[in-house]
């Protein structure tokens, strides 16, 4: 059994490695579209219940895509704060521009535009 990451920016490094493939990252980044939109909505139409449409949302097509397209298991199931916070910083990354440096430092290469 491989040992625990005790420090984020090392488990930044893993998480990046584990979305290696872009289609991966592009279903990631429908998830968290998804699932902020849904957050949204839930608040501005005062309807709680939409949170558990915004899990379904955002983990749905991020899980599918680790058993389906990366063939691993999501970050998710260990370590699922540090998780949540980097599907954001994933989508921030990208929509800033910088996502192609951090794979750089994560060792993926990028060969794609997101």
């Amino acid at each position: 059994m491989a040992e625990k990451i005790k420090r984020y920016n090392a488990f930044w490094l893993h998480y990046l490695r584990e979305h290696a493939r872009p289609r991966t990252r592009q279903i990631h980044f429908v998830g968290t579209f998804l699932a902020v939109v849904t957050v949204v909505a839930a608040v501005v139409l005062a309807r709680p219940w939409l949170g558990i449409v915004a899990l379904v949302a955002g983990y749905g097509p991020a899980w599918y895509a680790h058993f389906c397209v990366e063939k691993n298991q999501p970050a998710t199931f260990t370590y699922p704060i540090w998780s949540l916070i980097s599907d954001f910083r994933m989508a921030f990354a990208w929509l800033t521009g910088s996502l192609a440096a951090e794979l750089a430092r994560a060792a993926v290469e990028d060969d794609s535009k997101l």
